[in-house]
């Protein structure tokens, strides 16, 4: 249960913080956090208050078109950047730290636009929530000096998702999301072909009427997170059949349903 009292609280803060600031670039996925965090920072800023999303074969197709229409419906500008992660070796080893590589290499990219837009602070969206759990990707926010306002205030996602429904923003209960590679164990060869049979099968799994999917890749076999209140869909024997089939089309040689449901850093 939400404090609003603290909530707001914790919102003024933020605005204190981000107006100190003065411009900033936001890291945008156009998940629950950085959706906020970038309508706060255009309404303290404005037109100083820039987004920008890192588009690769890692963000489903679907994530890119929903950040451009939040953007939009902000008002914020929104800047698109290209990535090829297959060029970034240290990543591509598939380690325990493959996140914590990535960041480092889009947080090179996001200083040089930084700097071309004359911005003073990059900030992205963790909460508090977040630090419990496994995080690599963070460590490198922390080197590179990125700012991350949602945790200095100390807000909860609960918090955040209590907000964004004050702000009508339609992210407020957005089920979270994940880079395409989370769904690869660590030391498993990253592929093109890979994260393509897993955004496909999530796509077909969205299309389904499910709202929180993974799709784990575990070479020959796919395994299929939702979350546990839609587990029960799947006593459709129907569904079981076109599920199966659709998948085993995109490549799987076997399909199968995780009755433990959706946990986040279930790969971790």
């Amino acid at each position: 249960m939400v404090d609003k009292k603290i909530a707001y609280e914790k919102l003024e803060r933020l605005k204190e913080i981000i107006k100190d600031y003065e411009s900033v670039l936001v890291a945008f996925s156009g998940g629950v956090d950085s959706t906020f965090l970038l309508k706060v920072s255009f309404d303290v800023l404005g037109e100083k208050a820039i987004a920008v999303f890192s588009s690769s074969v890692l963000s489903p197709q679907r994530e890119k078109e929903d950040a451009a229409k939040l953007a939009k419906d902000i008002g914020a500008r929104l800047i698109v950047i290209e990535r090829d992660v297959f060029s970034n070796e240290d990543f591509m080893k598939n380690d325990r730290l493959r996140c914590y590589y990535c960041k480092k290499d889009l947080i090179k990219r996001l200083k040089v636009l930084k700097e071309e837009l004359n911005l003073n602070e990059i900030v992205e969206g963790s909460n508090i929530d977040d630090l419990q759990d496994f995080r690599p990707g963070r460590k490198a926010f922390e080197e590179e000096g990125i700012k991350s306002p949602l945790v200095e205030t100390g807000l909860t996602k609960e918090e955040i998702r209590y907000l964004s429904k004050e702000f009508g923003l339609s992210t407020y209960q957005k089920h979270s999301s994940a880079c395409l590679v989370t769904r690869i164990p660590y030391g498993d060869e990253i592929t093109l072909e890979k994260l393509q049979m897993i955004e496909k099968a999530e796509d077909f799994l969205v299309q389904k009427g499910f709202s929180q999917v993974r799709v784990r890749h575990h070479g020959a076999i796919a395994r299929i997170e939702v979350a546990k209140e839609e587990l029960s869909k799947f006593f459709d024997l129907k569904l079981l059949d076109e599920v199966s089939n659709a998948l085993k089309a995109l490549g799987f040689k076997y399909v199968t349903l995780d009755l433990s449901g959706y946990r986040t850093g279930s790969m971790n």
